[in-house]
């Protein structure tokens, strides 16, 4: 095992149940499920299809002879009659009536189209508990006072769960677009080699209900609402690139989380998980690096850029079919899928281990709230007697003064004291301290938290409760 390449997606990142979505048994399943619908369907619309080869069909459903078709495909070249030349060979009843009518794509391309709703399914579980831990988190920390920056440099105060509440709000929108898409999606159905239904139009004899019946029994029988109306021998590859978009979406998400808590890491105000035996790094025994986090930016690069490959193979495809997508498509549909799953485990488990720290968030927004709280200063000076424009014209001075002890002395802020000392001001040190308390300065912060919680979030947590309770499993 040892000398052959081997995706890190199914080595180090991606989870054991979307990997089984996209693994070999799972697709060669689905194609004897769609045989048996196609074969049930023929017969309830009238073909001589007897219901001991049906039993046949059903009796060897999962106990695929692999090696039989491997050895098959050697011979062809065509994996689709590989396996019905396989599955003819355990069920030698019914070996006449496989495939009945169909071509390659009746099996490959509802397979993918079944196989990524599922995959979507999984996503969305693991995009709802995502949201219930950040729930959790924003409600502990919905009144926890914390510096906020625009252009990451200081500006109004905001809290720690409200910060929280911005994450939440971009997951929700990706949560908004995966259930579009995935209640949009439709089978191919049984379209034939243009998509014009021919094959079994004459197998029914020119019977054109019957055909359109066919299609949305099949789409029934496996769980779809109906299927696409028009296609060409494939389904459009326009669809690829929506649900690769919805996982990009995701993906871009994830990233934005990522780099806030790389940044606040630095800044020592909130850390990701660190295990007692995690090494930082080979040289600096000191280092706890944030690796969960750059790891969820890294793969989430790869799943944006990767939202390049089924644009470029829609827009490319030629009139009703050709196969430049299909090399493609086996590696750009289950690799997005598979990086998707790993970070949405890291984004999970980073956000059940988070840890915060208080005191430094508390003392970097003490050193810069003076200056934030200038206004109100102002605002206590007018009042006191002062001239506005005349205080305006100090306050700046003397922030300027502060600004420069702080930056160039490496001393602490002394705005406060400054303002005391100055006669224009009339107003104390024990005065002006008093209004240094940082929820003054938050604005509806806590409130906002609160309402989106309980108005948008908790009804959406509340409808998928069943889906909830997940804990992420990293394995490296």
């Amino acid at each position: 095992m040892y000398d052959r390449y081997v995706s890190p997606l199914s080595e180090r990142y991606a989870s054991r149940e979307m990997q089984y979505i996209f693994s070999p048994e799972k697709k060669f399943r689905t194609w004897r499920r769609l045989w048996i619908a196609l074969a049930e369907t023929e017969r309830e619309l009238g073909l001589p299809i007897t219901r001991e080869q049906l039993d046949e069909l059903r009796s060897h459903q999962d106990d695929i002879n692999f090696e039989v078709a491997k050895e098959r495909e050697k011979e062809v070249r065509h994996d689709v009659m590989s396996h019905v030349y396989a599955y003819g060979a355990q069920c030698p009843k019914a070996k006449g009536i496989i495939h009945l009518g169909a071509t390659s794509c009746y099996v490959g391309d509802n397979t993918d189209l079944i196989i990524m709703s599922e995959a979507l399914l999984l996503v969305r579980k693991k995009l709802l508990n995502v949201l219930h831990e950040l729930a959790g988190f924003a409600e502990r920390y919905k009144a926890q006072p914390t510096l906020a920056f625009t252009h990451f440099q200081p500006a109004q105060p905001t809290t720690v769960g409200k910060r929280a509440t911005l994450w939440m709000m971009e997951l929700l929108l990706d949560l908004e677009d995966l259930d579009y898409v995935l209640h949009s999606l439709r089978l191919l159905g049984s379209k034939g080699t243009t998509g014009t239904q021919a094959s079994f139009l004459e197998l029914f004899d020119g019977d054109h209900e019957k055909c359109r019946k066919l299609d949305q029994r099949i789409a029934e029988k496996m769980g779809f609402e109906g299927c696409y109306p028009v296609s060409g021998q494939t389904y459009s590859r326009k669809v690829d690139s929506r649900v690769l978009g919805v996982l990009a979406g995701i993906a871009q998400s994830a990233h934005k989380f990522s780099n806030d808590i790389r940044l606040l890491q630095h800044l020592k105000e909130v850390e990701e998980p660190f295990e007692k035996s995690q090494i930082g790094s080979s040289a600096m025994a000191y280092k706890r690096n944030p690796m969960r986090s750059e790891r969820m930016a890294s793969l989430a690069d790869y799943v944006m850029s990767n939202m390049m490959n089924p644009m470029l193979v829609a827009s490319t495809q030629w009139f009703e079919r050709t196969l430049d997508d299909s090399a493609n498509k086996r590696l750009s549909v289950p690799e997005g899928f598979l990086a998707v799953d790993g970070i949405l485990d890291l984004y999970l488990n980073v956000v059940d281990g988070l840890v915060v720290y208080p005191k430094v968030i508390e003392k970097r927004l003490m050193s810069e709230l003076p200056f934030m709280a200038t206004e109100n200063i102002m605002m206590d000076a007018v009042k006191a007697g002062g001239d506005r424009q005349e205080l305006h014209e100090r306050i700046r001075t003397l922030s300027m003064e502060a600004g420069r002890n702080v930056k160039e002395k490496g001393l602490e802020n002394n705005l406060l004291e400054l303002i005391a000392a100055d006669p224009a001001f009339h107003l104390s040190l024990q005065e002006l301290q008093e209004a240094m308390d940082p929820a003054l300065y938050t604005g509806r912060a806590k409130e906002q938290t609160e309402e989106f919680l309980r108005e948008v979030i908790g009804p959406v947590l509340k409808e998928n409760e069943a889906q909830l309770g997940m804990k992420a499993e990293i394995h490296v």
